[in-house]
């Protein structure tokens, strides 16, 4: 009995002890089901929104290319309006009519540069020319006839100051006071020295306006034009650098005009003032070298004179 007894308490708690344990195992595995479940349905959503990202991001992208592009071409027309053309037409009216003003007075100097060059050049090689004629003559006539007249002498100083000894001799033939005949044509040499560099510096007060109020030209263009920008700036209502920087170039360029204009013409005057200096000194030889013919010619006529007194 004792071991029946046993038996059958044992087979009861052994039941009650798998009826305890079953539902707790099938409650684990309930919890865990809905996990993977769970985990399964976390991935299956991230997977299928993985596709409609990368649209979204594709589709972002060509907004953005676009974009770029709108970008490049504003860059190219910014950069178009900041040429020197395209400031100079941006430009208010006051700083064009500077800017046109500087221009021209420029185009003046490279003008002077070249008709003055030619025009010196043609008369050192006539002058020197001339100079080494009357050096080598013996009188009066002697040089006329070697310099020629006509149109192969306009503009020769030299046959210019010829022409007044012998007009001066002549004027004064009789007269027994050779000092007062070389006195008057000294004078008259004088005349026609200043008169010569008189025409020779035509164009140099130019070249000497540009050079000195240039930049000052282009200076009142300057605060001019910065002064339209700070207005802009004050209806704009804002200080970004894109919207000053335009109008403070367009009245920089103006200054950079006047400095280009003045530059060149404060050079060319300089090397012409040089040229003018080097010219007259040759005028004023040939002004000595025709007073001492004039001279040579007065002591012949004395001397002549005194050997028919003696005969």
């Amino acid at each position: 009995m004792d071991m029946t007894s046993f038996l059958v308490r044992l087979i009861v708690l052994s039941y009650l002890a798998a009826s305890t344990v079953a539902p707790a195992a099938a409650q684990q595995i309930a919890q865990s089901a809905p996990a993977i479940s769970t985990d399964v349905s976390v991935q299956a959503p991230g997977d299928a929104k993985a596709a409609p990202a990368n649209q979204a991001v594709a589709t972002a992208s060509q907004p953005g290319t676009e974009n770029g592009a709108r970008t490049g071409k504003s860059i190219t027309t910014g950069l178009d309006e900041l040429s020197p053309l395209g400031m100079f037409l941006k430009a208010d009216i006051i700083v064009k009519a500077v800017m046109i003003a500087l221009a021209l007075a420029s185009v003046a100097s490279w003008t002077i540069l070249i008709a003055k060059s030619i025009e010196f050049s043609v008369l050192r090689r006539k002058l020197g020319g001339a100079l080494r004629k009357l050096t080598a003559a013996k009188s009066l006539a002697e040089a006329q006839v070697a310099l020629g007249q006509g149109r192969k002498q306009s503009g020769n100083v030299a046959a210019v100051l010829l022409q007044a000894a012998i007009a001066e001799a002549r004027l004064s033939a009789g007269l027994a006071s050779d000092e007062g005949i070389k006195e008057r044509a000294a004078s008259s040499f004088s005349e026609i020295v200043r008169a010569e560099a008189r025409r020779v510096r035509v164009g140099m007060g130019l070249l000497a306006t540009v050079g000195a109020i240039s930049p000052f030209v282009g200076l009142f263009g300057t605060v001019w034009g910065i002064m339209n920008s700070f207005i802009g700036i004050s209806k704009s209502q804002t200080t970004n650098l894109a919207v000053v920087a335009p109008g403070i170039a367009e009245a920089l360029l103006a200054t950079a005009i006047g400095l280009a204009a003045a530059i060149p013409a404060v050079i060319i005057y300089n090397h012409f003032s040089r040229v003018t200096k080097g010219y007259l000194e040759q005028v004023n030889r040939a002004s000595g070298a025709a007073g001492r013919l004039l001279s040579r010619d007065l002591d012949r006529s004395h001397g002549s004179v005194h050997a028919r007194a003696a005969e």
